[in-house]
């Protein structure tokens, strides 16, 4: 069982570089925001089968903030790209 779950950690190590490729040269910002959300789903999942692999629960709570800043960095970069702007004061000129 730990042969499987660390053959899936280097899985998911290589599908990283390849995200970071895709995140350095992507054509497109929506693209390069994509790469940069499937980051952050490829990091959790790591640090889920790590913490299988290592046998406690402690690294499931970090997963869950890593989820939750993985979550507020993609609305605030959708946004961005839709508006041009992330917080909206309110004052329109």
């Amino acid at each position: 069982m730990n042969n499987f779950i660390l053959f899936l950690i280097i899985l998911i190590a290589l599908a990283l570089v390849a995200l970071i490729y895709r995140l350095i040269k992507g054509p497109t910002v929506p693209d390069r925001v994509i790469a940069l959300d499937s980051i952050g789903v490829s990091i959790i999942a790591l640090v889920g089968l790590f913490s299988i692999y290592v046998k406690t629960s402690f690294y499931m709570e970090v997963a869950l903030l890593l989820a939750i800043l993985s979550f507020i960095g993609t609305i605030a970069f959708s946004k961005f790209i839709e508006k041009g702007d992330i917080i909206d004061r309110g004052d329109s000129d």
